[in-house]
């Protein structure tokens, strides 16, 4: 392959060399906590942070971007293990908003992937939308990569439920798309005929189409703005240029995996005993015929994957500037899922000791274009430490609960899921103290349990993103700018710096999470809102300008702090000529917000709470 890429730096460099040469500007990477967008939980997604923009509100440096998005992915965290499942990754992508549409953004891709990186023509297939009552087959791309040299036989045409990108929420923009991928297997198997279910074809790109906008539930309308979205895994492009069928042995990966190996003193391609994935023992105990749960039973190979993934995915959220700890809320608690996963399997592996912050040690010169990792690893290495030592302590509890519940012949499969879901116990753990005491499991009852548990879970994963992605509506404006002024409100009353530590806002509430170390008086709340209502009053104007940012941090305008932003940003002032320096409040921020304070109405803080050491909450409705 003539690219020559050997790891995640050098194709990240290409990627935005390439399209600055294609008039593109580059934008830094978002936070993976998203800011205002109660939708989701993590950036998941290279285009989360430009919502506003793909709705048609002009962004300061054009019509052509280009970036590389961190990204977290936890719906599916059961799925880690195999080669190629991360829950966290990096993003390549190129936007158009507006401007060029399927021909130029079809060229872009294939020329990187052909000219850049060396991929062979030959081995390359796609897929494009095979059409619907919603919108017809895309004849328009199909052509474009014919005429490029894709032939027929390398072109299928797939269901929305393969070639339709839907918006995380009820509404907003969405659209066909057309995938792109690479045959990884020998040249003599290299078949004429395209099968996306032959897993040598690997999917290495996706250019996403937005030319519709879903307003309801089934329901379709043309965007008057349309969009090009590329997206491109960095880890499985250059597994791929590697030649390599697992990620985890890219550069990406492999320094963790050996740091595990080390603290494990096992090898990484070895099964955990001799006869294969299974300890004989756990075989008497499971019986051959329960392969539900002995395809659970983790060679050092999936345990391994399972440890370097959700570490590194615990130290890029630990080391976000937005401040996440480990907690039972929100990001808190997947990041705690993350952490306590790792450590169950690590004691599967055999590690005894506290080995968390040596793994999170190796991840970090895997990473050193990702500043705020390394600002923040005394943070990430003391969380990690404590979380562990939580987690112990938790453990001796389950083992105490254990031992109650083996007194009799057969432990029950309710028993059994309790020990997992209230003391973290993997039913391995469970299998092999079961099988040192003589007492057997009702492994059926189990996977009942839990099955039902995961049905339960999916269910309120999904009431995440009821909202609509980055709801624009008149409600969600009005509180948005009334967080803004709270900000600024907090500041005067608390006569201290106060920091953003996240904030989620949506048509019922806003929910603002700040630096302070410790609860707010009744009488502070009183005096907090009744600033931020009287600056409402005064019917203060809303100006929104695009500048250098630069000039918009001399301005006074406040950033949140270690956030990465493009050299052209957008700031809402609240002005306020009564003020000596001429405004309430200046933020850089990218929207919505309304024209004038007057439009907010009356606001109301309904609770103010703890979030966890020196992060408070405060909870508020406008009415």
């Amino acid at each position: 392959m003539a690219g020559k890429i050997k790891n995640r730096w050098e194709l990240i460099k290409k990627f935005i060399e390439f399209f600055k040469s294609k008039h593109h500007r580059e934008i830094p990477s978002a936070s993976l906590i998203p800011e205002n967008d109660p939708t989701v939980l993590f950036t998941t997604a290279g285009m989360h942070p430009l919502v506003p923009y793909l709705q048609g509100q002009g962004h300061p440096l054009g019509r052509r971007l280009v970036n590389v998005q961190k990204c977290i992915r936890t719906r599916d965290i059961d799925e880690v293990g195999n080669e190629t499942h991360h829950t966290f990754f990096e993003m390549l992508g190129n936007w158009s908003l507006g401007d060029y549409w399927k021909k130029e953004a079809i060229e872009y891709s294939f020329e990187f992937l052909t000219k850049v990186l060396g991929f062979e023509k030959e081995k390359i297939a796609v897929s494009c939308f095979a059409g619907d009552k919603d919108a017809p087959r895309d004849v328009e791309s199909a052509e474009v990569w014919r005429r490029l040299g894709v032939k027929d036989e390398r072109i299928a045409f797939l269901s929305k439920a393969e070639n339709w990108w839907e918006p995380a929420g009820e509404s907003g923009p969405c659209g066909p798309d057309t995938e792109m991928f690479y045959w990884i297997g020998s040249d003599k198997e290299l078949p004429e005929k395209f099968d996306v279910e032959d897993k040598r074809w690997v999917e290495i790109g996706n250019d996403v189409l937005m030319q519709y906008n879903k307003v309801g539930e089934g329901k379709y309308e043309g965007l008057e703005q349309k969009n090009v979205d590329f997206g491109g895994g960095v880890e499985r492009t250059v597994a791929v240029l590697l030649g390599l069928d697992d990620n985890y042995k890219t550069p990406e990966f492999w320094p963790i995996i050996q740091e595990i190996e080390k603290l494990s003193e096992r090898k990484y391609d070895e099964s955990v005993v001799g006869d294969g994935a299974h300890p004989p023992s756990m075989k008497r105990v499971l019986g051959d015929n329960n392969s539900s749960v002995l395809s659970n039973i983790s060679s050092n190979k999936r345990a391994m994957r399972i440890i370097a993934d959700h570490i590194k995915a615990a130290v890029f959220i630990l080391g976000d500037e937005r401040g996440i700890k480990p907690s039972n809320l929100g990001q808190g608690y997947v990041l705690r899922r993350l952490i306590r996963r790792a450590i169950r399997y690590g004691r599967l592996l055999g590690i005894e000791d506290n080995f968390t912050v040596h793994v999170a040690k190796s991840v970090l010169p895997i990473y050193p274009d990702y500043q705020e990792l390394h600002r923040n690893h005394k943070f990430i290495f003391e969380e990690l430490d404590l979380e562990e030592e939580r987690f112990k302590k938790t453990l001796e509890k389950g083992l105490k609960k254990f031992e109650q519940v083996a007194k009799d012949e057969i432990i029950t499969g309710r028993e059994a899921f309790l020990l997992f879901q209230s003391f973290g116990f993997p039913i391995e753990m469970t299998v092999e103290l079961a099988n040192e005491k003589n007492v057997k499991i009702d492994l059926e009852e189990y996977n009942d349990e839990f099955k039902r548990h995961q049905d339960l879970s999916r269910t309120a994963s999904s009431g995440q993103f009821k909202s609509g992605l980055a709801d624009d509506s008149e409600k969600t404006k009005r509180l948005h700018t009334a967080t803004h002024i709270l900000v600024e409100a907090l500041k005067i009353v608390l006569k201290t710096e106060v920091k953003q530590k996240g904030s989620n806002i949506n048509p019922e509430r806003s929910r603002f999470d700040f630096s302070f170390y410790r609860k707010l008086t009744d009488s502070e709340l009183r005096e907090v809102e009744e600033l931020v209502n009287r600056v409402i009053e005064n019917g203060l104007e809303v100006k929104r300008e695009e500048v250098p940012l630069k000039d918009a941090f001399e301005s006074g305008a406040q950033g949140e702090f270690g956030a990465k932003y493009p050299d052209l940003v957008s700031v809402y002032t609240v002005v306020d000529h009564s003020d000596k320096k001429g405004y309430f409040s200046k933020e850089i921020c990218t929207g919505p917000h309304v024209k004038n304070t007057r439009e907010i109405g009356k606001f109301r803080i309904v609770k103010e709470q703890s979030v966890s050491s020196g992060v408070r909450r405060i909870k508020s409705v406008v009415e």
